[in-house]
């Protein structure tokens, strides 16, 4: 048997359509065509598109002596590449018994580690990061409201635009959870753990702006070191705030109210400090990566989702263990509203 290659994640890749004891160690490449659904490639090409836009924008911030750009693409490979091998491997850490067999990826253009790490995820990382806080310092909410209350708007924005996707990659077979993992997986809404959309989407996203914020300005200990720091101490705060979760123990009804709470909280205190800043007008040109990335990044996600909709509408009752349509239809429209934001009083900037 294959290292990393149990039972359950056998089932799980099989189900995916392919063998995870047949890859390569190392790294894999395959001819776009030859992916299991043509929104893979339109995904990777969104992805990493981004993450090499979001790079070209960091440096121009950084030229024009802002670090904070910069600094939160590369904490972003430093957080990925912490917590990401745990994951895929947990036996290799001694946490195969603490977390289990998560989930597996399907097998995209170029895939890592034993397939398990497909290179648009490594890309996801910084052009994420960098579409939640150019939105949320564009609208000047870090810049009235200060390194917290800013990273709590980037909170919300990492849900809305997040869980666009998240919802969207079980339906088309870009990913899929062990269902037999109740100690991660359960409770869920629909397909995707609760503990994912409120931990990873969120939490983990704005504790990692947060640290980088206070941390790329200073003076005194070089940047590298402070991006460094910032990546590393993103993983243990994301422990701290899954405490309140994990007290429930196996009760999953229990845990699922306190993460549905901690949703709503995600959801009611986001918008309040994203709503307060429209009372302002917007004093600052929009950078091209801000005008522009979010927007495509949506409209690649819809058009990605229209895929999906036969399915969708072929299930009983409209409902689909796959993905939450209503969810995900909240999250588009407020996620739209952003962008609408976005656009007012807005000079353009290059």
């Amino acid at each position: 048997m294959s290292a990393g290659c149990g039972p359950d994640a056998e089932a799980v890749t099989r189900g995916l359509g392919f063998d995870c004891h047949d890859v390569s160690a190392v790294v894999s490449v395959r001819p776009p065509w030859e992916l299991a659904h043509w929104t893979m490639p339109l995904l990777e090409l969104l992805v990493v598109g981004g993450a090499v836009f979001a790079l070209v924008h960091a440096i121009r911030r950084y030229r024009a002596g802002d670090p904070v750009n910069l600094a939160l693409w590369c904490a972003s490979l430093v957080y990925l590449f912490v917590t990401e091998p745990p994951l895929y491997f947990p036996e290799w850490f001694g946490l195969d018994r603490v977390y289990g067999f998560i989930f597996a990826h399907n097998r995209f253009t170029v895939q890592f580690m034993a397939d398990r790490l497909p290179l648009y995820i490594v890309a996801f990382y910084p052009a994420f990061s960098q579409l939640a806080y150019e939105v949320v310092r564009s609208l000047g909410v870090f810049r009235r409201r200060g390194a917290l209350t800013g990273s709590v708007a980037v909170a919300f924005v990492c849900q809305v635009f997040y869980e666009v996707f998240d919802q969207l990659g079980p339906q088309l077979k870009w990913w899929a959870w062990n269902p037999g993992n109740t100690i991660v997986n359960d409770p869920a809404l629909a397909s995707v753990p609760m503990t994912s959309m409120v931990l990873f989407a969120s939490v983990s996203m704005a504790a990692m702006t947060y640290l980088v914020v206070r941390l790329a300005p200073r003076r005194g200990w070089p940047l590298a070191l402070r991006i460094l720091v910032a990546g590393v101490l993103t993983p243990p705060a994301m422990a701290i705030a899954g405490i309140p979760s994990g007290l429930a123990g196996e009760n999953f009804t229990a845990r699922a109210w306190i993460l549905g709470v901690e949703l709503v909280l995600i959801w009611s205190v986001g918008a309040v400090v994203v709503g307060s800043s429209l009372r302002f007008p917007r004093d600052e040109p929009l950078p091209a990566f801000t005008r522009h990335y979010p927007a495509v990044y949506l409209g690649g996600l819809l058009v990605c989702w229209i895929a999906a909709l036969p399915a969708y509408f072929a299930a009983r009752d409209g409902v689909t263990p796959d993905g939450s349509g209503l969810y995900t239809l909240a999250c588009f429209a407020a996620a739209g509203l952003l962008l609408l934001a976005l656009t007012r009083k807005a000079p353009a900037a290059g």
